[in-house]
This record gives C-alpha cells, structure tokens and sequence, in this order.
C-alpha cells in the first residue's frame, strides 16, 4: 500500500515538475502570497487601519514582483535600494496630490526615468518598477501628507516581510534550483518518450494527434534545457562542471529529437522531413503506418518502455540490478549487438534508441556522479570510457565579446521612455475627461503594455489580451464583491487566492493574469468602501483608453514596426547559425577545438527571441492569413536549422574522444556552399544585395568522392550521421530561400531548389 501511495506521488511531483520547470511559478506564487499574507499580520496586530493594510499589501507584490536578479546577493542590494525609492515615490505623489498640474507633470517624468532606468539592467528595471507602482499605490489609497508616517511603517513592513520570505522562508539557491531544472527535464524527457511510444502505436486519424503531441514535448524539452542552461554557471561548483553538464543536457535533447524523427521516417513510405517536428499543424508524411505487428515492432515497443522506465529512474539514489540489465541491453544496439531482422528505417530506430540510452546514463554520471558498475555489459563498459575520454576533454569556455549597444533615441530604452511618456500623457488627459478620479487606471494600462514589449504588432497583441482580461475580470469582480460584502477579512482571504493565481499564471498568459489582478482590484474597492458597478465599468473604459493611447504612441513616435523587428532578429539568427556551422564544420575538418555549445546555446536564444517577436504576426486573430502561415514556416524552417546545427556541435565536440568519429578536411569545402547560402540570406533580409542568389549543387558524400553517405562504416574517417546532418541543412537553408524571396543563382539548376 505504501509503495502505490510513492508511486501516485511520484508521479503526481513529475506531472508538477514538468509543467512547472524547476517550480519557478509555484516558488513565485508562493512568495507573494506568503509575502502578503505576513505583511497583513503584522499590520493587523499593530492596529492599522484598512488604508495601510491595503498600501502594504500592493507593496508587498510588488516589492516581489519587481525584483529580477538571479543572485541573492544582488536580490538583497535591490530590495534594501527599494525601501528608499519607494518612501521617496509616496512622499511626492503625497505632496503633489493637491498640485493637479504639478503633479501630472511628475509623474509623466517619473514614468520616462522609470522606462529608462531598463538600460541598466535589472536593478534598473526593478527599482523603476518601485517607483512608478508605489506612486501608483499612493493614488490608489489617496495618500496625503498627514498620513505619511503611517504609509512608511506600511512600506517598511512590506518590504520586510519580503524579505523574509524570499530568504529564509521560500529561498532558492542557485543548485536547488538546478535540481529542481533537473528533475523537470527528466520528466518532460520521459513525457516526450511516451508520446513517441503513443506515436508508434497510432493509427488513422490519431497520427496527426500524436505527432502533435510529439511535436509539443519536443519543444517543452528544448525549453527546459535552456533553463537549465542559463542557470549552469550559478548552479555548479565551476566552470568545467558547468560545460560537462551543458553538454549532457544537449546530448540528450539531440538524441530524444532524432529518436523521434527516425521514429517519424520508419512510419512513412519516405525519409521523413525534419521540418514536420517543428511547423505546426504539418501533417504526418503519407503511408503513415507501421508494418503490420511482429517481432521487430513488438521489440520496438518493448523497447521504448524500457527507454522511458530508464529515464523516469535516472533520479539521485535510484537504481537496482533490473535497471542495469534495461540500459545494457538497449546500449548493446550502438554496437550493432542484438539488431533485430527488420529494414534499415527501423534499424536506425534501434541505434538511436541505444544512443538515448547512452544519453541518459551519461547525464545521470554528470549530475550524480560516478555509478556502480558491478552490472556492466562489454558495450556499456565501452560507453562509460567514451563519456570518460569527452570529460577529460572538456576546454575553458571562451568569453564573448560584448555586443556594441545602440546610442540615442535608436536605443531600446530611451525610444520606449519617450513612447511611454507620451501615450501616458495622453492617458492622463483622456483619463480625467473619463474621471477625475479614476484617470490613473488609464496611465497604469499604458505603462503595462510597454513593458517587455519592443514593437508595435507586440504592444497591440498586449493591449488587447490587457483589455479583454480586465472585461472578463470585471464580472468575476462584481461577483465576489457581492459575495464578500463587508467581510473584510473573508475579501483578504480571496485576494490571496487571486495574488497567488496572477503570479502562477503570468508566464502563461497575460490575459489571465490580467483577470485575475482585475477581480483582486474589485475586492479592494470593496475594502476601501468605494465598490460600486459603475467604478468597475469606469474601470474597463479606462483600460481601454490606455491601450488605445499606448497603441498610438507605438505607432507614431519612434516606431518599430513588427517586420522590422522580425528581419533584424532574423539577421540575428542567421548570423549564429553561420558561427555555429563554420565552427562545427571546421573543427570536424581538423581545426582547433572552440566552444560549441555555447555557440549552440546563443543560436537557440537568439531563435527563441524570433520567436516570441513572430507571435503578433501568428497570432489567431490576424487577418493577414498568409503571412501568419509564411511566419510560421520560416520559424520552424529555423528550427530545423537550429536542430542540425545543434547535432553538428554536439558530434563535433565528441570529435577528441569518440573512437567512430574523425577528423576529414574535405568537410569544410563540402559546407562552404551551405554557409555561403546563409550569408546570401542574410544579406537579403537586410537588405543588402537584392541580386544575389543561393547556389544548390551535388550532394555532400558525392563532394566527398563517395565516401561515407548513409552506409559509411561506423568507424569509416566521416560517419554518415555528419553527413545526414549537412545534407538536412543544406536543404533546410535552401528551403528558406523561397518564403524570404531569395532567387537561386543562374545555374540552370532551378528543379534543385524545390527539393
């Protein structure tokens, strides 16, 4: 009874940690809550009055909202600076209350520094958030200079209370934090080995679904990984033990992507494109059914949940003689130990099941440390030397050189001061033709569209999500108004409830969070015995006019058009990937040895940032059906690119070690002809060279004189997985050039392009 009690733990903590990675949302809310929860005990035993409570509860959120830093030290310096700069904020906003223009003025001031203040970094970001929110708090309550001293022990306790929750009640050292990182990945790792398991047993219309699904644990894979990854050097005692883990993290993505793709190719009637992982809503390749069951198939999925039972027990402490006969047996398939008599699309399924398995015992060595090895099989044996000989081959990470910042109003920060200072501006004139008293609703709407937001099609995306979270939120505010009634303490209880949701879901969604802040603001009118339906309405016309005037001022002062933005994070991209593949190319050709996968890592970023910078151009709702669709392609054109290049780095860094990998020079004149199409891409998206055009040509095994191809022998100078991975971006570059209107080059090979 006790272990089925562990195992429905067990696995209710791996659904948590996988859709939580490293329970940062879960910590956050947690955080505020706690935070607020202890600042209104204090305040309550020490006979405040509801106008204190509420102004430190508000400060509370956000003295925990507004902290960035990922160090504590640095977290503590920003809280301490915090207090002062919020005493000084409620102090003018008190002083200025009755100075109607004097105080419009201050506060369009207070938010361009507030905006500006982002160049320096998150401190910057953080205390600028302080001041404009607490400024905001003081208008809320109505602050005046008579209650000043009151208001302070309010915002001391807040801070405090903070305090001592982000240290000593929920802290979160950099190494928990990466365990905690670790464990997610373990789970989505074995979510995603599920949905390939799913994926093989499909049949009919549910092949689409399932590849869907695989499709999605593929990319909630690569997202953790570069949490994880961001977190490396804070969460690990040095440097070395940092990369070790950084490369195990990329070994096992690689191996758990090309698992599913040779999976993919194995169920089609043809090799399948790796571009179907990554676009979403491409369907599966035609003749998308496995051979009818037998012995290969059922030892398929035999092994596969073998697979998956060996990544779910890859935690610290785990382990057994069952376990070990599991692993032995599926690394035995990289020896080409035990291939069951199938064809050679499923054979390649076995190998890379085998180099899974391999992956996963040599991020368990790099995160716990060295195994028992009483059970060991001669292949394992080998596996554990290899994975020996790529530790002792790791190299010092190389510093990056700064990037040169933009000057002026073409930086980022001083451009987004001045649109915020302006469409506030315009809020605070529109807001007091609504209301009097209602105006700053307006300003805080225009504010908040701004943040984390760099061109219009984002703030517009933002403005309406703002916007349809406060309706929505409006109604669950005139409910729990009237549920709660006078019960105050009852209305604090379910401002907790709501604090707590805002901040679990505001990674999610913004308009959730929108809602949620929206109902919390309702019970605060209830508290502060201003509620009425007409204020909550007054509430939703304010919101409106603040995004309509942040709208405006992102599309008339100093605008960045979405497609700009777009073409110069694609230059971004491009550019990385051009460093990826020459260093990984030239490195498999013999050259010196360089840091990949931090290389890697900086293409997966600057892909991430299109990303996100792509989302108003796909979004549901746009009317521009045909560029969401040409987005979406290009996107996930990329990531395939990402992914081969990614592989490329991975294989090269095994290049000092791995016994079936060698160095052969003709590989950098084979992918000059890639690089060299990336460049003209580039150049095309910045407008450069508009005459320019990609070249396509023979392929790589035939450049090389034959040799290698998809039938090289295993410890052949060139393995054919190098070769696959050139020839799959070759493609997937020229593929680019179509939707981004670069023509091929006059060679008379035009059918070329179109493969």
């Amino acid at each position: 009874m006790k272990a089925a009690g562990r195992s429905v733990r067990t696995r209710l903590g791996d659904r948590l940690a996988a859709s939580d990675p490293g329970m940062l949302r879960m910590t956050a809310g947690l955080r505020m809550v706690g935070s607020l929860a202890l600042t209104l005990a204090v305040l309550a035993v020490t006979g405040a009055g509801v106008t204190q409570l509420v102004a430190g509860a508000m400060t509370a959120a956000v003295a925990n909202f507004a902290i960035r830093e990922k160090r504590r030290g640095a977290q503590a310096v920003t809280l301490a600076l915090g207090l002062p700069v919020a005493m000084v904020s409620v102090s003018l906003a008190a002083v200025l209350s009755e100075r109607t223009t004097a105080d419009d003025l201050f506060f369009v001031v207070l938010i361009f520094c507030a905006v500006y203040a982002r160049r320096f970094g998150d401190r910057g970001t953080g205390l600028g958030l302080i001041g404009f929110q607490v400024y905001f708090v003081s208008l809320f309550i109505g602050a005046s200079v008579d209650g000043l001293p009151e208001i302070w022990a309010a915002l001391a306790v807040a801070f405090g209370c903070s305090a001592v929750l982000r240290f000593a009640v929920v802290p979160v050292t950099p190494a928990g934090l990466l365990l905690r990182l670790r464990e997610a990945f373990r789970a989505r790792l074995a979510q995603l080995v599920t949905a390939q398991l799913a994926l093989l047993d499909a049949d009919g219309d549910g092949v689409d679904e399932a590849l869907a699904d695989v499709r999605a644990g593929t990319a909630r894979l690569h997202e953790t990984a570069l949490m994880i990854q961001s977190r490396l050097e804070r969460g690990t005692p040095d440097a070395s033990s940092a990369r070790l883990v950084q490369r195990r993290i990329a070994e096992a993505e690689v191996s758990a992507e090309r698992l599913g793709l040779l999976l993919l190719t194995a169920r089609s009637a043809e090799r399948a494109d790796t571009l179907t992982l990554h676009l979403p809503g491409a369907p599966a390749p035609e003749a998308g059914r496995m051979p009818a069951p037998d012995e290969a198939t059922a030892a398929l999925r035999r092994d596969l949940l073998s697979l998956r039972t060996q990544v779910l027990h890859a935690g610290p402490g785990v382990g057994g003689t069952s376990i070990a006969h599991v692993r032995n047996r599926l690394l035995s398939y990289r020896d080409e130990e035990n291939l069951p008599a199938c064809s050679p699309a499923l054979q390649d399924v076995f190998r890379a099941i085998g180099e899974m398995s391999r992956a996963v015992m040599g991020l368990r060595i790099a995160l716990d440390g060295p195994q028992d090895e009483s059970d060991d099989t001669p292949a394992t044996a080998r596996s554990r030397e290899e994975l020996d000989a790529e530790d002792a081959a790791i190299e010092a990470v190389e510093e990056n050189e700064p990037a040169e910042e933009a000057k002026g109003l073409r930086r980022p920060t001083t451009r987004a001061a001045v649109q915020v200072a302006v469409g506030s501006s315009l809020a605070i004139a529109g807001g007091e033709l609504l209301s009097s008293q209602g105006w700053h609703w307006a300003v805080l709407t225009c504010w908040l569209v701004f943040i984390n937001t760099e061109s219009t099609g984002e703030i517009l995306v933002k403005s309406y999500r703002r916007l349809l979270g406060t309706v929505l939120g409006v109604v669950a505010g005139i409910v729990l108004a009237g549920l709660v009634g006078g019960h105050t303490w009852t209305a604090f209880a379910l401002m907790l409830v709501l604090i707590f949701a805002m901040a679990y879901t505001a990674p999610l969604s913004y308009t959730l969070m929108s809602f949620f802040v929206t109902a919390m603001v309702g019970l605060l009118y209830t508290l502060l015995h201003t509620y009425s339906w007409e204020v909550l309405v007054l509430r939703v016309a304010e919101t409106a006019l603040g995004a309509a005037c942040g709208v405006f001022a992102a599309f008339l002062v100093l605008p960045v058009r979405t497609d700009r933005r777009t073409n110069e994070l694609l230059g971004t991209v491009l550019e990385r990937l051009t460093e990826v593949t020459e260093a990984a190319v030239d490195q498999l050709s013999g050259g010196p040895a360089v840091d990949l996968l931090d290389r890697a890592r900086e293409l997966d970023e600057a892909l991430g940032e299109l990303r996100a910078a792509t989302k108003p151009l796909t979004h549901p709702v746009t009317p521009l059906r045909g560029r969401r669709d040409t987005a979406r392609y290009v996107v996930a054109l990329l990531e395939t690119c990402a992914y081969q290049a990614r592989s490329l780095a991975a294989t090269a860094e095994l290049l000092p070690a791995h016994p079936s990998i060698a160095a052969d020079p003709r590989l950098r004149g084979a992918a000059a002809r890639t690089v060299r199409n990336i460049a003209t891409i580039a150049a095309r998206v910045a407008g450069e060279d508009a005459t320019a055009g990609i070249e396509t040509g023979p392929s790589f095994a035939s450049l090389l004189g034959g040799s290698g191809g998809d039938g090289a022998s295993r410890y052949g100078r060139i393995t054919g997985r190098v070769l696959r991975h050139l020839e799959r971006l070759d493609e997937a570059v020229v593929g680019l050039a179509r939707p981004l209107d670069v023509p091929l080059a006059s060679d008379g090979r035009k059918a070329t392009a179109e493969r």
